[in-house]
């Protein structure tokens, strides 16, 4: 049987759901599961826009470093490394979606990033946006100013 999940924003939605748990033979093999559990909005296209014409591009722009410049994607690879919550974070069910994980360890014992700015949640987002933000700004970068910034 294929996935499904319902989000419950109305009774057209909880209607749905009832009928769904009704159709759904008991003890039928395989056996199913049904969860229920807090809805995660994850990070907005609107975030993810903001990030890369925002600090992202003005980290790029002004930041030097042992008098050189990088881009905006190579600022993004570090910063990840950086600021992308760590598997131990204590607030880490509200920061990213189900199935994150920071770090993989490849079997030759290496530790590679696997976590995405994709994998976060509206509030995990906001979050790495300020930490890239105070990094850029105690690098002397000035930010232009945006709109209802990350929210």
């Amino acid at each position: 049987m294929k996935s499904q999940t319902i989000i419950l924003v109305g009774e057209s939605q909880r209607a749905l759901a009832m009928r769904r748990l009704e159709s759904i033979p008991v003890g039928a093999e395989p056996l199913l599961e049904v969860v229920f559990r807090e809805h995660k909005d994850a990070r907005g296209l609107d975030q993810n826009a903001a990030m890369w014409a925002g600090p992202l591009r003005d980290i790029a722009e002004q930041a030097w470093v042992n008098r050189q410049q990088f881009s905006a994607e190579a600022w993004h690879e570090h910063l990840k490394r950086e600021y992308l919550p760590e598997d131990d974070d204590p607030e880490l069910d509200e920061l990213v979606k189900d199935g994150y994980r920071k770090w993989t360890i490849t079997p030759t014992g290496e530790r590679v990033l696997t976590g995405s700015t994709t994998q976060l949640t509206r509030k995990g987002m906001a979050r790495y946006l300020k930490q890239i933000e105070a990094f850029g700004a105690r690098m002397g970068v000035l930010f232009g100013e945006r709109e209802g910034k990350y929210a």
